[in-house]
């Protein structure tokens, strides 16, 4: 390892020199003299001096560089049966086309623009469209409900919405445009337009207020890439916040290009003119990073798949991208590993596919289980590599990083913390706990180039939520404990849950149970799943006098959790109980009722207020025994 260490000492020695020796892989405007500000700290700022594009990074430099015709985006839609692929001078074209439209509509630097949109090539368009003018974009997940798409309307306040007449799920065809019109009926904001791409799939009837993206295209000028701070935001993505409301994260534009560049290399070891195939969505993190930005600032090709891992139409698709694009790394959740080994336990479709080119599989969203990790290793034949990060940070945390040097993998664990990274574990009153020890995941200030600099329009909250636990640490949520130098991530430490890769806030899924008129109160945990890694279950008193069927009230609950989250919440198991366990002042014991539901000997605690409340609740948190709780594959699996 000891490449390795030299170049993480090298990143925690001399921060400033490091970075500014990653920050030469980036084309600048005004070239940074300096890599980090903290006269404003807890707030750091990376390359305050700097001036960039990101989107001239993404794509106009390589096409000045001579590599216009080189594949840089291949849409595979098995849900419509279209192939396309963009060379990097097409898909700059394209960029900047919308770029121009966006522009006629009034959107300039620093405006928002909200991306509703299912997994198509104008998804990344209109990303990088924004980029390419200065604006700030924010992509909201197809899957999720007008109430949440209209919390983010409120929150980002965008002057446009970039929509699609609908998405495809499976079989099924979705029309967005019903549910854009009630989001934006819900916000107390109102864009000023919404541009709708009409897919021929289902046409949407466009309103006074609704522009179709092809008109609107074919009248526009081409804009230029505006230049700005490295310091200006890039875009907000929102995160489940604990109490409901979402947290939008907000990335700067030259840190996170400098830290993504630098990742494609020493993590990935991906680099110009290789195939990067990422399995997720452009609604999370991971699809901002590893499907969009971060492949094409490395000038690599990059894979857009329209579809599932299993079931459309079969549990080979994943191997057939890889072979039919000579894939050489691909990363996913450790959930779509699951669904394909329980639609295809032998693996058998692997060998209709060449897959000579796959050089390594990179999971993350999820802890990833030892059973799956030792499936995945004996069938692909190639290092399956755990790693781990958050919306919040933007690119991994902990990884082994195979473009510097590749450690030994210890199973459960995603290995080592990446140079930047300097992470520690405390306990509740601030100290370093023993190696092996369990205790709070925490970085050490200030983060690396790439992760959030505050939460839009509320630094108080940014401080509240991450900074003010542990002086001078950033709290990741997260626990776990480090051994000869690996680090295990084992579990949350809030009630955010993790479905899928999937972070969801139980707290929202609460807050909806309770509007039920018949729900006095409630409680929603997240239990182990061999599928999913953790599903929600929920639990509720119904108000006295209720005579209703406890069945018939599950089942509405289970609809209105669906109707105000979305599928993606995958709350399909709702029990009403006669009561639940509190402590003495009245706090729900969710952490033990999680405990007896994942199948340990959870204690009762000390301060239990009713001990026979906990017995009674025994056997609907376990109705099979030991082992995780009920679960399965949902239309959402990404």
């Amino acid at each position: 390892m000891g490449m390795y260490e030299d170049v993480f000492r090298a990143s925690m020695d001399d921060p400033e020199a490091f970075w500014l020796g990653a920050a030469e892989g980036i084309d600048w405007d005004v070239a940074p003299r300096r890599a980090l500000d903290s006269s404003g700290a807890p707030f750091h700022r990376w390359f305050p001096d700097g001036r960039l594009n990101v989107c001239f990074n993404a794509l106009d430099r390589h096409v000045e560089a001579g590599r216009g015709d080189q594949p840089a985006l291949v849409h595979d839609s098995p849900v419509t049966g279209t192939r396309r692929t963009y060379s990097y001078a097409q898909l700059r074209d394209e960029v900047a086309a919308f770029a121009g439209a966006l522009a006629q509509l009034g959107v300039g630097r620093g405006d928002r623009v909200v991306i509703y949109l299912p997994m198509v090539p104008e998804a990344a368009v209109a990303m990088l469209a924004c980029a390419r003018i200065g604006a700030v974009h924010s992509v909201v997940f197809g899957g999720f409900a007008p109430r949440e798409l209209a919390l983010r309307i409120d929150d980002a306040t965008p002057k446009v919405v970039v929509s699609a007449s609908c998405g495809i799920e499976g079989e099924r065809v979705i029309p967005y445009k019903p549910l854009l019109d009630r989001a934006v009926e819900l916000a107390s904001h109102k864009p000023e337009k919404s541009v709708i791409l009409q897919r021929p799939q289902a046409l949407a009837e466009l309103g006074p207020d609704d522009l179709d993206w092809a008109d609107l295209v074919a009248a526009a000028p081409p804009a230029p890439c505006v230049p700005v701070s490295a310091n200006d935001p890039l875009y907000i993505l929102y995160t489940s916040g604990t109490t409901g409301k979402p947290k939008g994260v907000v990335r700067d534009c030259g840190g996170y290009a400098v830290a993504l560049h630098w990742s494609m290399g020493a993590v990935y070891d991906i680099g110009p003119g290789e195939t990067m195939f990422t399995g997720s969505d452009v609604g999370w993190v991971v699809g901002h990073s590893y499907i969009v930005y971060g492949p094409l600032l490395a000038g690599a090709t990059t894979v857009l798949y329209e579809g599932k891992p299993v079931g459309t139409p079969d549990a080979g698709q994943f191997w057939r991208v890889a072979a039919d694009y000579g894939v050489k790394t691909m990363f996913t959740a450790p959930t779509a590993f699951r669904a394909i080994r329980k639609e295809d336990p032998e693996g058998a479709r692997v060998a209709d596919h060449d897959l000579s080119r796959l050089r390594y599989l990179f999971l993350a969203g999820e802890r990833l289980d030892p059973e799956t990790y030792r499936w995945a290793s004996a069938l692909l034949d190639v290092p399956v590599i755990d790693h781990w990060w958050q919306t919040e940070t933007g690119w991994p945390i902990v990884a082994n990083p195979v473009g510097i040097e590749a450690a030994p993998v210890k199973p459960g664990s995603p290995t080592r913390p990446l140079p930047g990274w300097d992470v520690r574990v405390l306990d509740p009153a601030g100290k370093p706990v023993p190696a092996g020890v369990d205790g709070a995941i925490v970085v050490r200030l200030p983060l690396p180039p790439g992760a959030l600099t505050t939460l839009w329009n509320d630094d108080e909250r940014y401080l509240a939520s991450y900074l003010s636990a542990y002086d001078g640490y950033y709290l990741t949520g997260d626990s776990g404990h480090i051994d000869d130098g690996y680090v295990f991530v084992m579990g949350r430490t809030d009630d955010v849950i993790n479905v899928a890769g999937h972070r969801l806030s139980t707290g929202s899924m609460e807050e909806a149970l309770a509007s039920h008129p018949d729900v006095a109160e409630c409680a929603v945990i997240g239990v182990a799943d061999a599928l999913k890694g953790q599903v929600p279950r929920g639990f509720v008193v119904l108000k006295a006098g209720t005579a209703r069927e406890p069945g018939e009230v599950e089942a509405e609950l289970v609809r209105l959790v669906r109707e105000r989250i979305g599928a993606v919440a995958s709350l399909k198991d709702v029990a009403v109980v006669a009561a639940l366990p509190k402590t003495r002042s009245g706090k729900i014991l969710r952490k033990t009722m999680r405990g007896i539901a994942d199948g340990r000997d959870e204690p009762v605690p000390s301060t239990v207020d009713d001990a026979s409340v906990i017995d009674a609740l025994r056997p609907v948190l376990r109705p099979g025994g030991p082992g995780p709780g009920p679960g399965g594959q949902d239309d959402r699996t990404p």
